[in-house]
């Protein structure tokens, strides 16, 4: 049973619609990339975990805090014994250890995960003792990309390869034991639920402004800038997909409410925004059928209904 799912994070999805709108640093375009990457790293674990039973609770990515330390959970699997706190990484490339230290194929250091995971797992089990929980710990840092190797000189049973996903995945679900959970699991993964701590609604990011932004409606495939308009569709000419104009209107003044939440929506600025959309008139209708008409004259803007 899945408790929480997870979402795209915020900063990544305002950094695709910046990348695709202005010309972002080295460093912002890097860091884009790196949350991207790990985003679909953990997308894939949560669908390779589709194969447990349903005694399981599940619950994806966390952000607690104690003792004023914040610590990320990617994944928490809760079962009648033992909680099991997982950390994705979805690394690609050849890797090496030397002592305590992590390095890249090119010799550059990176975080020892290992750290990371040891840390986290200190603050999960001292906030559970302080919610009256004493249920055992085992942590696991998944590698679950097919393309990434680890020289290791000594073996460590906390590191799950992607080689062994399949042979993990068996172990636990042989370690449960159907209809063990009872009500006081639900209630310590509602309680880790609402200590979550939601991200700030805006996040660091590069300094960006209406007026620099390129206009236009993107493909919601490989994000480029629509350029045709075939038979009441808007065609992507980079990789083909096609979309009803309505609809991609709407996802486009979502995307204008998401980076400009101070901004009034009108007709006018919907119709700039979206540029392709030669007919006002078209844009009118659209707002009209699905946002709200507040205000008279020159003050009047669409809002969302239950707004």
């Amino acid at each position: 049973m899945i408790i929480k799912t997870r979402k795209e994070r915020l900063e990544i999805t305002i950094l695709r619609s910046l990348n695709a709108r202005m010309s972002l640093s080295d460093k912002d375009v890097t860091n884009f990339l790196i949350l991207k990457k790990g985003f679909e790293g953990e997308q894939k674990s949560d669908k390779w975990l589709e194969g447990f039973f349903e005694d399981w609770l599940i619950i994806h990515d966390l952000l607690l805090e104690y003792n004023n330390n914040k610590f990320q959970i990617d994944t928490l699997l809760i079962s009648q014994s033992k909680i099991y706190p997982l950390d994705i990484k979805y690394f690609e490339g050849d890797y090496y250890v030397e002592g305590d230290k992590w390095y890249t194929c090119i010799k550059k250091e990176i975080k020892n995960p290992l750290h990371q995971l040891s840390r986290f797992e200190i603050m999960l089990r001292s906030l559970l003792d302080n919610l009256g929980y004493r249920y055992p710990l085992e942590s696991y840092l998944i590698f679950n990309n097919p393309e990434f190797h680890l020289y290791l000189t000594t073996v460590n049973t906390s590191i799950i390869f992607p080689t062994q996903l399949n042979r993990f995945l068996k172990k636990l679900n042989a370690n449960a034991k159907p209809g063990k959970l009872n009500k006081s699991h639900l209630k310590l993964a509602e309680q880790l639920v609402s200590l979550h701590l939601v991200e700030p609604p805006y996040p660091r990011l590069p300094p960006y402004g209406y007026g620099h932004l390129v206009k236009g409606i993107l493909c919601p495939q490989c994000y480029s800038i629509f350029t045709d308009f075939l038979g009441g569709q808007l065609v992507c000419n980079n990789c083909g997909c096609k979309e009803e104009v309505e609809s991609a209107v709407l996802r486009s003044v979502a995307e204008l409410q998401l980076l400009f939440p101070d901004q009034k929506i009108t007709t006018k600025v919907v119709h700039e925004w979206c540029r392709i959309i030669k007919s006002e008139k078209t844009i009118r209708r659209i707002l009209g059928k699905n946002y709200k008409l507040s205000g008279h004259g020159k003050s009047a803007n669409y809002v969302l209904p239950n707004a």
